[in-house]
């Protein structure tokens, strides 16, 4: 058999130790065109391929390395079975991928070897066990798996298997939330791991989008951004590169939404969305459409956001609470709070649980749901004390004022909510800080300070529209522009005659609550002060005095 030529074998080493994962395909298939490759540079090729977004041919030249490995070099050939079935648990062909896996277990064990390689694919049955619930069985290959790293020193095995540890800790019912915080000490071993370029590209890639994720589920906000900046910086410095460019744009848009910049998230996520869309069956492309969902959601472009939310949907990516909170901005609100609590019931994550219970806050608050807004203040005080995570106390915070306000306690919804609003501002949350200031703007309103009201819920008006958040900009407008009324010869002020046109309407002290924005309470003694100020018996007799005085209109009168 005829040796390949040095020249495009020796330019596909080089484009792949500089990492032109497209170049270094090109000139391995030119030399495996001259002559067949062996089975050290069809490991080359296989992984160009992959990074370059060929996946087919990865898989093929993959599978023709282990071919001529098998009867001659195990280790090699079980190491290439575990990147078959690395390759192909990415694509979501679990079945073929755990078919390889016990291949090159088999390898192994026909051999009598142990080592590194045994380790890797100890590593995807780890898993395994993890998503099937066996914590302890985990744990164990988890930690054999670490033990043959440490021993041979191996990278790629290290940062797998403490990779691992820290994403099954994560798991529904693996484990205490304590005890999954202090697994994510071996997520950060792996990310210095990753940053010091210890690890293989593939590795890497898969690093990173895992320990994001794990961020994302601890709401780890400042660690989520940290690890998306040096996730971004990785894509940029490796342009040929085409897997986890997807997930990095996802993982950008979310970081941007939260800072605020909608437009540049808007983009992010589409382009997010197209790259996973080619190849098609992308699971990951749901997270996309579900991120421009959420921003469509927050703009008031409803339409658009149903579509987005159907699509994540469609790729098993379950569209909430986005989805519910879509429903209550369209005025379905017993829609909303059905959606929210049904999915609260099915959700017993603790770490999916907090975002489900601060968009529940959102819609009973709406819905002057008290029990249903304190239920879920409750156990989001409970979760933030388990867990310390500045995120997740700004909501909880956030939820025990918006309690206190619901339960005509405007006086000690201020504390918590200042709190939260100050958490807030250290992560450059600008939206979450607005809704903070508007429940502040409407408790003072509560307690008679209306400058205090102006003041906080004009600064929540001006950050929805510099963001462009369309309906809370329209809700807070109407706060803040009631209907105009001309120097009164009557000793009402301006928020005594708005309750008195709605008495005279016919309106409940409920419905007038509702429709200013106030507690029942609030309204009861504003209607005490009409009846003292005007001396009158009652509403019917307060009725006729608006009447009387030109406070209502008629058939388009002016009022005095």
């Amino acid at each position: 058999m005829p040796a390949p030529t040095t020249e495009p074998l020796e330019t596909g080493r080089t484009l792949f130790q500089r990492r032109a994962w497209a170049g270094a395909l090109r000139s391995l298939r030119a030399a495996d065109d001259l002559a067949p490759l062996g089975s050290a540079d069809l490991d080359l090729l296989a992984k160009s391929a992959y990074l370059s977004g060929h996946e087919p041919e990865s898989i093929a030249a993959f599978t023709s390395a282990f071919q001529l490995d098998v009867d001659t070099d195990p280790r090699a050939a079980a190491r290439t079975a575990f990147w078959l079935g690395f390759v192909l648990t990415q694509a979501g062909r679990w079945s073929e991928a755990g078919a390889w896996l016990e291949r090159g277990t088999a390898v192994l064990d026909r051999a009598g070897l142990d080592g590194p390689e045994r380790g890797l694919l100890l590593v995807p049955l780890g898993l395994q066990r993890a998503f099937a619930g066996d914590g302890e069985g985990s744990a164990r290959l988890f930690a054999r798996a670490l033990d043959l790293g440490r021993e041979h020193r191996d990278p790629d095995l290290l940062a797998l298997a403490r990779l691992g540890t820290g994403r099954a800790a994560l798991m529904p019912g693996m484990a205490t939330t304590g005890e999954a915080v202090v697994a994510v000490g071996h997520l950060d071993e792996v990310m210095l791991a990753v940053t010091a370029g210890e690890v293989t590209e593939m590795i890497a890639g898969l690093a990173y989008c895992a320990v994001i994720d794990a961020c994302r589920i601890l709401l780890d906000v400042r660690r989520a951004q940290e690890w998306t900046a040096a996730l971004t910086r990785w894509c940029e410095d490796q342009p040929e590169l085409v897997p986890y460019r997807g997930q990095c744009l996802v993982h950008r848009a979310q970081v941007l939404q939260l800072h605020g910049a909608w437009a540049d998230a808007a983009a992010q996520a589409r382009l997010a969305r197209e790259r996973l869309s080619d190849p098609p069956g992308q699971a990951a492309a749901g997270a996309a459409w579900y991120q421009e969902g959420e921003l469509h959601r927050l703009r008031g472009e409803w339409a658009s956001a149903e579509e987005a939310y159907q699509r994540a949907n469609a790729f098993g990516h379950q569209p909430q609470p986005g989805h519910a909170l879509l429903l209550l901005a369209r005025g379905e609100g017993p829609a909303a709070a059905a959606t929210i609590a049904r999915i609260l019931d099915e959700t017993i994550d603790p770490f999916a649980r907090p975002m489900l219970l601060g968009a529940r806050v959102t819609i009973a608050l709406q819905l002057r749901d008290t029990d249903a807004v304190r239920a879920a203040a409750d156990e989001l005080v409970f979760l933030s004390a388990e867990r310390p995570c500045q995120y997740l106390a700004a909501l909880a915070g956030h939820a025990v004022g918006a309690a206190a306000l619901a339960g005509n306690d405007a006086a000690g919804a201020l504390a918590p909510l200042r709190a939260a609003l100050s958490v807030w501002a250290s992560l450059d949350a600008p939206y979450e800080q607005a809704g903070t200031r508007e429940l502040i703007g409407l408790a003072c309103r509560e307690l008679a300070d209306d400058a205090g009201a102006a003041l906080e819920l004009g600064s929540a008006a001006e950050t929805y529209v510099r963001l462009g958040a369309v309906p809370d900009a329209a809700r807070i407008g109407a706060l803040l522009r009631p209907e105009p009324v001309e120097p009164a010869s009557h000793p009402l002020s301006v928020r005594e005659t708005e309750v008195l046109r709605l008495i005279s309407a016919g309106h409940t002290n409920r419905a007038i609550a509702t429709a200013l924005h106030l507690s029942e309470k609030t309204v009861a003694r504003h209607v005490g002060n009409i009846l003292t100020k005007l001396d009158l018996p009652s509403r019917s007799a307060a009725t006729a005095w608006a009447y009387e005085h030109g406070v209502i209109r008629v058939h388009g009168a002016t009022p005095r």
